[in-house]
């Protein structure tokens, strides 16, 4: 690693002589400069990850330089020095930028000590880009796939209400992408650099879900020894994601049908109300409709929820999206697990496409994952496929068909292979076939006259 370069900016030549030595011996490379002006044409032409500067100098002093610095530097970290002024230079210091305010004199662990935490700073700055660029990537609303008619609609639904604050609710079975769909929302949206915070509320305890939403203050409660801010508050002028929003209890939604009336929340044990600007997004995998129905669940809130609802089709409604998807986690799982994998097989992608998919594209992901680090060759086979994949697409087994358009039809020929595993599973033991489909021993009978199955 590159050492950290330093310039120092004071008109004491001792004292630029004395810090130069100090920061030296922990490793750093230095400069100096005597006048900020000579320090401003430095930093144009080479740039310094840290800038420790003196306030009084002449020709252009330190609150100058930070002046001149807005327009033409933001990498360097500046750090102010100065035996003159009070509190209020240092406020106007960190007014135009600087990060912090060493009064001399000063004690020699001071300044290291003030350089490091600066350098935590700068890596943590780092790390938190490097974050967001790997979000962006991962999550973006380009990273979805799919060609079916169901998920263009989808795809249009969220490019046109992106940029509106209204509520949107997004419903489907689990695994199908509803998070996925709420963050890409929030990325095509202009909030988008701003916060986006997700909560599953089926996940938290209700004792504590209330705390976590919305905040408490110091002693609302036994355990509450300090001020917490909610989620709402972290989410203040970006996305709020509530997931499994079905399992909010009675009491918070209540709450919650306050927040998006008046915009503002209020944490347990404060007489006061903090207003918030959040863009909230729900999703849930149970009917609502059918739980206004049942008074589990508010109609007033459901109708604020559902100003915009988005219906996740599950993945068996849109199987002509598989070997796209599958193919787009082969080409995931090459760059995170170091593969070289080609691609799929037909017949791996005929099993996949034949699959029920009961945890959909949750499931598929998983299902690919799994198969890439057992691959025997350069493609994905079916023999690399899990067996329980293999076992449920095998072969000889009912597959479908996608020109036979017959419910009749094709719901007796997988009727058929059914009872003849089942046969198969319990060497021809037709009682004990029967409890397996699920059906009397008579109707087993019956049914293996009818389609003429061989024991």
């Amino acid at each position: 690693m590159r050492k950290k370069r330093v310039l120092v900016v004071d008109d004491e030549e001792n004292l630029r002589s004395m810090l130069t030595m100090i920061i030296q011996k922990e490793g750093y490379d230095v400069e100096t400069s005597a006048d900020g002006r000579e320090a401003l044409e430095k930093i144009k032409e080479e740039g310094y990850d840290f800038v420790l500067c003196d306030i009084k100098m002449p020709k252009l002093d330190g609150l100058g330089l930070l002046r001149e610095l807005q327009e033409v530097d933001g990498d360097s970290t500046i750090i102010m020095m100065s035996a003159y002024g009070a509190i209020d230079t240092a406020i106007e210091a960190m007014k135009l930028g600087a990060y912090d305010y060493i009064s001399k004199p000063f004690k020699t662990d001071e300044i290291i000590l003030t350089l490091k935490k600066a350098e935590e700073r700068e890596r943590l700055k780092r790390e938190n880009l490097l974050l967001k660029q790997q979000f962006k990537k991962e999550f973006s609303f380009e990273n979805f796939v799919g060609k079916s008619e169901k998920m263009a609609g989808i795809f249009e639904m969220i490019r046109k209400i992106a940029d509106y604050k209204s509520t949107v609710l997004i419903s489907g079975e689990s695994g199908t992408g509803k998070e996925l769909v709420a963050r890409a929302i929030h990325n095509i949206s202009n909030r988008a650099d701003k916060p986006f915070v997700a909560v599953n509320c089926g996940a938290i305890p209700e004792n504590l879900l209330e705390s976590e939403i919305f905040g408490h203050v110091k002693g609302a409660f036994t355990d509450a020894t300090r001020n917490k801010v909610g989620l709402f508050e972290e989410a203040d002028k970006g996305t709020i994601f509530l997931d499994e929003i079905g399992e909010l209890p009675i009491l918070l939604q209540v709450k919650l049908l306050r927040v998006l009336q008046d915009e503002e929340i209020r944490r347990v044990g404060d007489t006061k109300a903090i207003q918030v600007d959040v863009r909230v997004i729900a999703a849930t995998t149970k009917d609502l409709e059918k739980e206004v129905r049942e008074s589990k669940f508010r109609d007033d809130l459901f109708y604020r929820l559902n100003v915009l609802p988005i219906a996740l089709p599950p993945l068996r409604d849109r199987r002509e999206d598989i070997p796209l998807l599958a193919d787009h986690f082969v080409h995931r799982f090459n760059e995170r697990l170091g593969l070289k994998v080609e691609g799929l097989s037909q017949k791996a992608v005929e099993v996949l496409i034949n699959q029920s998919w009961r945890g959909n594209v949750r499931q598929l992901e998983n299902t690919i994952e799994r198969a890439m680090i057992f691959v025997k060759g350069t493609q994905l086979d079916y023999e690399d496929l899990p067996r329980e994949v293999r076992e449920s697409s095998g072969e000889g087994t009912f597959v479908f068909n996608g020109n036979e358009l017959s419910i009749k039809q094709s719901s007796r020929s997988l009727e058929r292979e059914l009872i003849r595993k089942a046969l198969q599973k319990t060497n021809g033991n037709r009682t004990r076939a029967a409890k397996l489909l699920e059906i009397s021993h008579r109707a087993l009978l019956y049914k293996i006259k009818e389609y003429e199955i061989d024991l």
